[in-house]
């Protein structure tokens, strides 16, 4: 399995983390804007993660106008948004040997980073 990450190239977070990684050239870049992601590669996170919620992002300036926190959402709900709308993705994502890491927390890039080093 290729070793992806799924980002934003317009997000200044995605930007300064990707500055930050070592060996960045071992990862396949996937700007989700630019390229949204399929069924097949949302399948694959689903499956290393487990859930569809782990995988959106409740930061989203559209989960908060389209006042989906008042709402009970459910896999299929987080599924069905996610493959609508690229913000609902809590960015960045990496997949390192078959692992997912999933968001921009310190520990989570910590965890990126001893992974690629």
């Amino acid at each position: 399995m290729v070793n992806k990450i799924y980002y934003l190239a317009s997000c200044d977070t995605c930007r300064k983390i990707i500055k930050s990684l070592p060996n960045a050239d071992r990862l396949q870049f996937h700007d989700i804007r630019q390229n949204p992601i399929t069924e097949q590669e949302l399948e694959e996170m689903y499956q290393l993660s487990g859930s569809y919620e782990a995988l959106f992002s409740k930061k989203a300036q559209l989960y908060k106008s389209m006042d989906l926190k008042n709402k009970t959402l459910t896999e299929a709900d987080f599924k069905k948004y996610l493959l609508e709308h690229y913000t609902f993705l809590s960015r960045p994502v990496f997949i390192i040997d078959d692992k997912i890491y999933i968001g921009n927390g310190q520990k989570n890039i910590i965890e990126v980073i001893k992974a690629l080093s």
